[in-house]
């Protein structure tokens, strides 16, 4: 069986651009992953958000439901600018209480807030 020049390349693309697909699936599954891990800590219900006139100040007000002390704060991905982490609040079980940061005016304000435990 002859194969022409052109034949073995098209099978070198070929096999390419699977190794290309395979790598962009297996780098965007990790991605999922990590996103997953960013889920608010378990025995804890939080709502987040930017301030209501400061879109680069963001907050976390967690409530503790569970049936230990825990501690928590918010952390910001502040997009140019290095990403921030509130202050540490520790709750009692019942207790409420909220954690903020604020990302550098320099950068594009906040990407991304979750919860930290």
């Amino acid at each position: 069986m002859n194969k022409t020049l052109g034949s073995l390349s098209r099978t070198a693309l070929r096999g390419a651009a699977v190794t290309g697909l395979t790598t962009a699936l297996a780098v965007a599954g990790g991605l999922a992953t990590a996103a997953t891990a960013a889920a608010t800590p378990p025995g804890l219900s939080c709502d987040t958000g930017k301030h209501a006139v400061d879109d680069y100040t963001g907050y976390a007000l967690c409530r503790n439901n569970g049936s230990t002390t825990q501690t928590f704060w918010v952390h910001l991905v502040c997009g140019w600018s290095p990403d921030v982490d509130g202050e540490h609040v520790t709750l009692a079980p019942g207790q409420s209480g909220q954690s903020t940061a604020h990302c550098a005016g320099l950068g594009t304000g906040i990407g991304e807030i979750s919860v930290r435990p």
